[in-house]
């Protein structure tokens, strides 16, 4: 069954255009022209993952990945203005997994949705397993984890971002390593987009974000999980 992606764009020609490369591809495209409608169509559906511009009427993109948060872990990637750079920091620490810079390449938007989703998918039954380290646990399979018994509810970047982590305890992993490692060679985004999602993720699986259990800094070097 192909992947179910939702386009939420005010400009319908540009919805039209991504709408009609996506289907060539053999995924399920449904669409949303304003904050509201996409909102309500998150609620009502289950996407594999979400284009989502930034200016919209009635929700601006902000308020609808914020609003998401807060019931759904679906991949969000946000439709930016070229040169908007606190744009493209603001959609990451609403929740976004990745931004692209319009005026955009359809390649690049069909390429970076793949990846997100090869990166998302299911594992194999045959590989499945837990990671437990103290309070913590990751189903893997799954993608969720729990702390102290309690889920909680991670992006799929901050998921891989954990998982990778976990899975090296004691590792250093630089700024660089990490933007190469979890979202490719060819992402155009610098470090800051690590900082943001350590930060979101720290806020979440710690009790004391400024004194990190899990997720620990090497100032000078970069982030690993103790």
């Amino acid at each position: 069954m192909g992947k179910k992606v939702l386009v939420v764009d005010d400009e319908k020609l540009i919805v039209k255009g991504i709408r009609f490369s996506l289907e060539q591809d053999g995924m399920e495209v449904d669409c949303a022209y304003d904050g509201e409608e996409a909102l309500q169509k998150i609620k009502d559906n289950e996407y594999d993952i979400v284009l989502l511009d930034i200016m919209l009427p009635r929700l601006n993109g902000f308020e609808v990945c914020q609003q998401v948060r807060e019931f759904s872990a679906v991949p969000i990637v946000m439709l930016t203005a070229k040169g908007e750079d606190m744009d493209k920091i603001l959609g990451l620490e609403y929740g976004a997994d990745d931004y692209i810079t319009k005026p955009f390449n359809i390649l690049e938007v069909k390429a970076r949705i793949k990846a997100i989703m090869r990166r998302t998918m299911p594992r194999n039954k045959e590989t499945a397993k837990f990671l437990e380290s103290g309070d913590m646990r990751l189903d893997c399979e799954g993608r969720r984890v729990y702390v102290e018994d309690r889920e909680i509810n991670l992006t799929a970047k901050e998921f891989e971002v954990l998982e990778l982590l976990i899975k090296n305890p004691n590792k250093v992993y630089s700024r660089e390593s990490l933007l190469k490692i979890i979202w490719g060679a060819g992402y155009p985004g610098d470090v800051r987009t690590v900082d943001v999602h350590i930060r979101r993720l720290r806020e979440k699986v710690e009790t004391n974000p400024s004194e990190p259990k899990y997720v620990h800094t090497k100032w000078g070097v970069g982030y690993y999980f103790a």
